[in-house]
């Protein structure tokens, strides 16, 4: 079985062979660059399974490396960032990281991490690979094998994420839905990571999909819920 590859982008050398040591160890591919511009030659020219991301990088911010692989490739971002604050951590979100880890790191945790979005990588591309379903509300409509969104007949880019979180909630109409339920059904039960990241996808979903307040309602106090027909 092919080795997973996995990019990590940071100038710190001393926290680089840290990880690399760490991800060798557990039978990765590692390859890794210390500035933003290099990361994306890398990544432009070579195919990752994963990347670990930095954000004070010596050139570009990695918020804006994030956002600018987001608009390439739907692979998981991790950062890991000595930058422990809320606001940074819901800035990565949003700009489309799948999970944030704070410096100093714990390696079991870390590895765990990994593997968890792995996995789950793994798993939508096994379930594309063998069903085609179209689920339409309305105006709405997503193809779970192609990852298409439609909405009033134009499509729509979304993060992988994003569409993995209307297709849960379309699954579940007229369900009220917490936020707990959506990071499970989402990012599953071994994952670990900020439920708060819910509430940020939930907001980019809104604006992409969902302008007016039609079919995604905000249960206050509880959560959410789809409304179509």
């Amino acid at each position: 079985m092919e080795k997973y590859k996995i990019l990590i982008v940071d100038d710190d050398k001393d926290i680089v062979n840290l990880v690399t040591d760490i991800l060798t160890d557990e039978g990765f591919a590692v390859e890794n660059a210390s500035d933003g511009l290099t990361a994306l030659r890398r990544i432009k020219n070579n195919i990752y399974n994963l990347i670990i991301l930095d954000i004070m990088l010596p050139d570009v911010d990695g918020l804006q490396i994030c956002k600018k692989i987001r608009d390439d490739v739907d692979i998981p971002i991790i950062f890991l960032s000595a930058k422990n604050k809320s606001v940074d951590k819901v800035i990565g979100f949003e700009l489309g990281a799948d999970d944030y880890i704070t410096k100093p790191f714990d390696d079991n945790e870390l590895v765990s991490r990994i593997k968890a979005h792995l996995r789950r990588q793994e798993r939508i591309l096994t379930a594309n690979s063998k069903n085609t379903e179209v689920i339409k509300y309305d105006g709405i409509q997503i193809n779970k094998n192609s990852f298409e969104a439609i909405v009033d007949e134009k499509k729509v880019d979304l993060s992988t994420r994003e569409f993995q979180i209307l297709c849960y909630i379309m699954e579940n109409p007229n369900r009220v839905l917490t936020r707990e339920q959506i990071y499970d059904g989402v990012w599953g039960y071994d994952d670990y990571g900020d439920i708060n990241t819910v509430t940020v996808h939930i907001k980019k979903l809104r604006e992409k999909v969902d302008k007016e307040g039609k079919y995604i309602k905000t249960i206050w106090g509880v959560g959410y819920k789809f409304v179509g027909e």
